[in-house]
C-alpha cells in the first residue's frame, strides 16, 4: 500500500533509448514506489559531466531507454510501504549515493561509497532528468525551507564532494586553504571554504575568473595562465591544503 498525493501520470524524461542515440524528451509513467522506496515529483536536476557522459556513452545497468540526472531536487509524491519518517509534500533530494545495501561492513561504518550494492541514480534506475523519480528512501536528504529546488539539486553532487573533502581535511578556521579550479566543483569549494572561515585562495586560468572567485568568497586570487602559482602560494606562506577540482594540477607543481 503507498500513500499518495499525486498519481497524474503525464509525466515526461529526457532519454536516451539506444547506444550512440540522441537524448529525446518521451511521455513516461510514474513507477508506483515499493517497500522501502519513495516517488518524488521532480521540481530540479542538474546536468553533471557524468549525467552528460552518460547519455554520450551509456553503459545502464537496467537497459534502455534510460534517464540520466543524479542531482535530485523534489517533493514527496508517493510513499511505499515501511518507509518511516517521509511523508507526501515534504522537500526531499537525491545524490549520487541513490541507496545502499544498509548491512555490509562498509554501510555499517558509515562509508557507502564502498557499498558493493549502491545504486546510482541515472545508472542502476532511471535518474532525475524527469518529473519523476522513484528512489530507495535510504537515499533521501531533507531539503529545509529556506533553500530553493534550483541551489539544493547539485548539492547532493558537486556539493557534497567538495563539502566533506573540507569537512574531513583537519583544516581550521584561519588555516590558508587553495581551492584549485573554479568550474563546477570549484565553486561550491569555494563557497564552503569561506564559510567554513578558512583563509581561502582560488587558484584558475584566465584574469576574467578573478572577479568570479572574489564574488564566491575567495580572499586571493592566483592566475595560473598568468603566473607560477605555486610559487606564488609558497610566497604567501604555503596552504594547509590545496583542494584539486580541476584535472590538471600543473599550476601548483
Amino acid at each position: 500500500m503507498t500513500v499518495s498525493q499525486n498519481n497524474n501520470p503525464a509525466h515526461r524524461a529526457a532519454q536516451v533509448t539506444e547506444s550512440g542515440g540522441p537524448v529525446r524528451i518521451s511521455v513516461v509513467q510514474p513507477r508506483e514506489p515499493g517497500p522501502g522506496e519513495v516517488r518524488l515529483d521532480v521540481k530540479a536536476s542538474g546536468i553533471c559531466a557524468a549525467d552528460a557522459g552518460m547519455a554520450a556513452n551509456p553503459k545502464p545497468a537496467y537497459g534502455f531507454p534510460i534517464t540520466p540526472g543524479h542531482e535530485v531536487a523534489g517533493v514527496v509524491a508517493e510513499v511505499g510501504e515501511g518507509v518511516a519518517g517521509w511523508e507526501a509534500g515534504q522537500r526531499a533530494g537525491v545524490g549520487w549515493f541513490g541507496g545502499s545495501c544498509g548491512h555490509c561492513t562498509a554501510c555499517r561504518s558509515g562509508d557507502l561509497v564502498h557499498c558493493a550494492e549502491r545504486r546510482i541514480p541515472g545508472l542502476s534506475y532511471a535518474g532525475g532528468w524527469a518529473t519523476t523519480i522513484t528512489v530507495p528512501a535510504d537515499a533521501l536528504i531533507r531539503i529545509p525551507d529556506g533553500l530553493s529546488y534550483e541551489e539544493a539539486a547539485p548539492l547532493g553532487c558537486a556539493g557534497v564532494t567538495t563539502f566533506n573533502a573540507l569537512r574531513h581535511s583537519g583544516a581550521e578556521p584561519g588555516d590558508r586553504v587553495a581551492v584549485l579550479g573554479i568550474g563546477g566543483l570549484g565553486h561550491f569549494a569555494l563557497q564552503f571554504a569561506a564559510a567554513m572561515g578558512f583563509e581561502t585562495v582560488a587558484i584558475g586560468r584566465g584574469e576574467d575568473k578573478r572577479q568570479t572567485a572574489l564574488d564566491l568568497g575567495a580572499h586571493h586570487y592566483l592566475d595560473g595562465s598568468a603566473e607560477d602559482a605555486g610559487k606564488a602560494l609558497r610566497a604567501m606562506g604555503g596552504a594547509q591544503l590545496i583542494l584539486s577540482t580541476a584535472s590538471s594540477s600543473s599550476e601548483v607543481t
